[in-house]
């Protein structure tokens, strides 16, 4: 079987990227690095347009989309960022876009999904429920389906984030990566090992809910129950028919690490008071996980992929009152 995703095919996403994604910047943290005796670098996809990674698979997979598709819209499922994502560029290119969402994304997400013009529908539970919606759409109305992760362009585009990384940092030694759908890291991890194998790729998801790994450990796609958590992000399955992330995770990442959701509140709050930046519960993992779990990260060159900054005031509260009242 070929590769889902090559490291050709992630040149050519940063091809059609040119102009429109943001080329992020990696920037040393002083506080981690002290605390942690490492160099410790943000990778800040908080500083896309639409405010997340999420930009680069979708644009990378609309732009690949003829003028009739254009017409005839787009949809897709989405926790939220990549949502926001698609409404960003159906926009940029003249396209309707409809976002089917869960009851379990935050309100502050639909808001920012209906302000780019897009049309966002609330169904159901889970982001299966929305999918059913999304996938009506495209049998019904000819729309096409943006995936949210499971298509080798949707992880291809993320995968520039890790040319980009290699290119400024050659010797990093790990990078923390969120892991929900696998686009991701995925993408992420097949850029940073073509271009150095022995860098390590590190996954970490939320305690519950973790789809990609249930599913790894059993060895095939599994559903799982999503729950609320700071991470929301993170949460949804991978599909029992998943054609293409399931295989690269397990083939690109060395280890994985789930956190609790205090440890996830006490890396958001980090952000917001020593880095001062707004970060949401997914974007803040990596930093819970060497946190929670007492990584030894001492001596490396370490980069956090700080994936997006969907986060509300109501978010952080929420964050401050479990770390102060964690019984509650």
């Amino acid at each position: 079987m070929s590769d889902p995703v090559t490291l050709h095919d992630i040149y050519l996403a940063r091809q059609r990227l040119a102009g429109q994604a943001a080329r992020t910047p990696l920037i040393l943290s002083q506080s981690l690095s002290l605390r942690f005796e490492a160099e410790v670098y943000l990778k800040l996809e908080t500083l896309q347009p639409s405010g997340a990674f999420k930009l680069r698979g979708a644009l990378n997979k609309i732009a690949s989309l003829s003028s009739e598709q254009l017409e005839r819209g787009v949809t897709t499922a989405s926790t939220g960022n990549h949502g926001r994502a698609v409404a960003w560029a159906a926009k940029r290119l003249g396209a309707r876009a409809v976002i089917c969402l869960s009851e379990l994304v935050p309100a502050n997400k639909v808001a920012a999904i209906e302000a780019l013009g897009a049309e966002a529908r609330v169904i159901g539970r889970s982001q299966d429920d929305a999918f059913v919606e999304a996938r009506r759409l495209v049998a019904e109305e000819g729309m096409a389906l943006i995936e949210p992760f499971d298509d080798p362009l949707i992880a291809a585009g993320q995968g520039t984030i890790g040319l980009e990384l290699m290119e400024d940092l050659p010797s990093l030694d790990r990078a923390f990566v969120g892991l929900s759908g696998g686009g991701l890291l995925g993408g992420i991890g097949r850029a940073v090992k073509g271009v150095n194998p022995r860098a390590t790729v590190t996954g970490v998801s939320m305690q519950r809910g973790a789809a990609m790994i249930d599913s790894l450990a059993a060895g095939r796609p599994v559903e799982v129950e999503e729950e609320a958590s700071l991470a929301d992000s993170l949460g949804g399955g991978i599909g029992l028919d998943n054609r293409c992330t399931f295989a690269l995770v397990r083939e690109v990442m060395d280890d994985h690490y789930r956190v609790s959701e205090p440890a996830i509140a006490r890396a958001m709050l980090h952000f917001f008071e020593q880095e001062k930046m707004l970060v949401e519960g997914a974007a803040a993992v990596g930093l819970a996980a060497i946190e929670e779990h007492d990584i030894d990260i001492r001596g490396q060159k370490v980069a956090l992929i700080v994936s997006g900054n969907g986060v509300d005031a109501e978010t952080l509260m929420r964050a401050r009152a479990l770390i102060d009242y964690p019984e509650r």
